[in-house]
């Protein structure tokens, strides 16, 4: 057959076998890759004792945030767009519908979901997302309450009560935690879009900030900036990169938050009324291409010093405080979920100082998007995959303590 083709074409093919043919051969006789190991069958330990580690759901679409219902539910956002209910016992929902669009591009999506601090009454849930508008998009955060139905339901009186200024042409860099502060205003932290980080130095814009709301959208006459020409009055505090952990200390009643450095530099801080964090002023960290951001400076005056960041990066994702009795050799401590390393930090805190440091789950090897504090006093946390994941964590035997 192959002395029928024109000569030209002969020659060709020849070629082709004589290059490709062997890596062909190569690529067939290649073994599947093997499935990642079940997290059951790995073996972790801690300081405290063995961990048990189990998978409650999986096939979930990159989920970023959970929060618990008051029967032990949870809900689970999907960075593409979707927000589902999943039961204790690993049942995933269909979906609740009545969401606004979502620009999911890049780090935008569907991001942070939690209760208002009156859910029992009101079943009003708040949430943030990257919300497309006119010029780009931006961080918005919306409320409604969720009228169930089973796993599924519906959000109804959606109302949006906070929009970033002003919208960018980015995919990065959201921010997007809420946390409730014990008087009832929320926080909400911001990143600095990427392209516009000098801007997180300057009060006119919400790019690189943590700004308080009230529960509608109004904003608290104590903040910081309210008065000021030229500051945008839900301001907190400034001079911050990314943003994606927040959480109340339980015991000052204080919000603490971390975020990503460039190249090393992610911060742990406590944000205080009109403090500024020095980004990009000031970083542990480097550009990506390994020069130095700025001047290089890691202090100034007037600017405030991380109480612990990390080199090399972890790339932090959600927080939490530990409070339950259930571990008490883990009670106090702070855990950040580490997307870079697909580890655990367990932070031992003396007052507002951090004294030591536990990585726990290394080998793991897998994006760590939320860790939370369930009711049944184990911590759940979300992997960020395609085929994403929620784990529970206890020390001991399965289901123990």
């Amino acid at each position: 057959m192959l002395n029928r083709l024109p000569q030209r074409t002969q020659v060709l093919l020849l070629l082709f076998l004589l290059l490709a043919g062997p890596a062909l051969w190569l690529q067939q006789r290649q073994p599947a890759a093997a499935p990642p190991m079940p997290v059951e069958a790995q073996s972790f330990s801690s300081q405290a004792g063995a961990i048990h580690l189990q998978q409650v759901a999986g096939g979930l679409d990159h989920p970023w945030s959970l929060a618990f219902l008051p029967d032990g539910r949870m809900l689970v956002s999907e960075r593409p767009g979707r927000l589902r209910m999943v039961t204790p016992e690993g049942v995933v929902g269909p979906g609740i519908a009545g969401l606004p669009a979502v620009a999911a591009n890049g780090q935008g999506g569907l991001l942070d979901v939690v209760l208002a601090p009156d859910y029992a009454r009101t079943s009003v849930v708040y949430f943030s997302y990257s919300e497309p508008r006119d010029g780009g998009n931006g961080t918005a955060v919306a409320r409604a309450r969720l009228e169930r139905d089973g796993l599924g339901g519906r959000l109804r009186e959606l109302q949006v009560v906070f929009r970033q200024q002003p919208a960018i042409d980015s995919n990065k860099h959201f921010g997007s935690r809420l946390a409730w502060a014990g008087d009832g205003s929320l926080f909400i932290s911001l990143g600095d879009r990427g392209s516009e980080r000098d801007r997180a130095q300057t009060l006119d814009n919400d790019l690189g900030k943590v700004v308080r709301i009230q529960p509608d959208g109004r904003v608290p006459a104590d903040n910081p900036f309210v008065g000021q020409a030229g500051a945008r009055p839900e301001i907190w505090s400034y001079g911050h990169r990314n943003l994606q952990g927040a959480a109340i200390n339980p015991r000052s009643g204080e919000l603490w938050t971390h975020e990503h450095g460039p190249q090393g530099g992610d911060e742990l801080n406590i944000p205080r009324a009109g403090r500024n964090y020095g980004w990009p002023v000031i970083t542990y960290g480097r550009e990506y291409s390994g020069l130095k951001v700025g001047d290089g400076l890691k202090a100034q005056a007037g600017m405030e010093q991380p109480i612990h960041y990390w080199v090399p990066s972890i790339a932090p994702s959600g927080m939490a405080f530990y409070t339950s009795e259930r571990i008490p050799a883990w009670q106090g401590s702070l855990f950040v979920a580490s997307l870079k390393f697909g580890q655990l930090a367990r932070l031992s805190l003396d007052g507002d100082r951090v004294v030591a440091e536990e990585r726990l789950l290394e080998g793991l090897n897998r994006r760590l998007r939320d860790v939370r504090q369930g009711p049944d006093g184990a911590l759940y946390l979300l992997t960020d995959d395609a085929e994403g994941s929620i784990l529970r964590l206890t020390l001991g035997k399965a289901g123990g303590a």
